[in-house]
């Protein structure tokens, strides 16, 4: 790293997470920039109400750390009472909601049970505001195979899902029944990262629960799944705009006039 973009990083950092845990970032950042297993810690950004643990060596949680905490900054002025992160990975996103909404309610949805694991330690201190559920969203209530390797760099926020061949590993549920597990009247904020599956979830009965959805912040990975996220999103009007890789839709509601403009997603 060189030095003039690392005084700029210290300055970035210091900014976002504080000036003790910017230090920590930074010597972590070091490390793997040298090549040195960085090993796991745990740090508390000034923007979270509890600490979180991160793992150490070629896990890619620092590499979600880093995009939590630039990304989801557009979010920050939402009031939501009810949040469901859909591929939750080890809950970094759902501290960061639980922190900026203290009044918020959310439920985690997390397939890979080593990220489940350290999910639940990382929500553990927000008490009965926060539930992981062990799972992956799905048009219909299912078994579901985990897929490794298939898909991005094959490390944990990598992990995929599909219908199950000989290995039923994880429950998939459709939105409705997390809701219900939930007792989610309605949702304020959809947030999903769910490496590819968005393609089944908006493809299916998506019309059944979209009218329950207030918010969605979304990664879309692929063409096809950008297709189909916003064919689901056809009837309905609502605000569009981006935050690095996330698609952000405020303000989701059914369209009411033949002649409404219609929202696309940007070239």
């Amino acid at each position: 790293m060189k030095a003039s973009r690392l005084v700029r990083s210290i300055g970035t950092y210091s900014r976002i997470l504080g000036p003790y845990p910017s230090a920590q970032w930074i010597g972590h950042r070091i490390r793997r920039r040298l090549g040195i297993p960085p090993k796991g810690f745990t740090i508390h950004p000034r923007a979270l109400m509890h600490p979180i643990e991160l793992r150490g060596g070629a896990s890619s949680d620092s590499d979600v750390f880093d995009i939590i905490f630039v990304e989801y900054w557009p979010l920050a002025d939402l009031e939501p009472r009810f949040i469901i992160d859909l591929g939750a990975n080890i809950g970094l996103s759902s501290a960061w909601f639980l922190s900026r909404f203290p009044n918020v309610k959310l439920l985690s949805v997390e397939p890979a049970p080593e990220n489940f694991e350290a999910c639940c330690k990382n929500l553990l201190p927000y008490g009965s505001r926060a539930r992981a559920v062990l799972g992956a969203a799905w048009p219909h209530r299912t078994m579901l195979s985990l897929v490794r390797g298939r898909f991005g760099d094959g490390r944990e926020w990598a992990t995929q899902v599909a219908d199950f061949t000989s290995s039923p590993d994880v429950q998939g549920w459709d939105i409705l029944s997390l809701m219900k597990l939930a007792d989610f009247p309605f949702v304020d904020l959809l947030k999903v990262d769910v490496e590819g599956s968005e393609l089944e979830i908006f493809s299916g009965n998506s019309d059944d629960w979209l009218p329950l959805v207030r918010n969605i912040c979304i990664e879309l990975h692929g063409k096809q799944c950008e297709a189909a996220f916003f064919g689901a999103l056809s009837g309905y009007r609502y605000d569009l705009s981006r935050s690095g890789e996330l698609a952000v839709c405020r303000n989701l509601r059914r369209a009411t006039s033949a002649c409404q403009i219609e929202l696309r997603p940007s070239s």
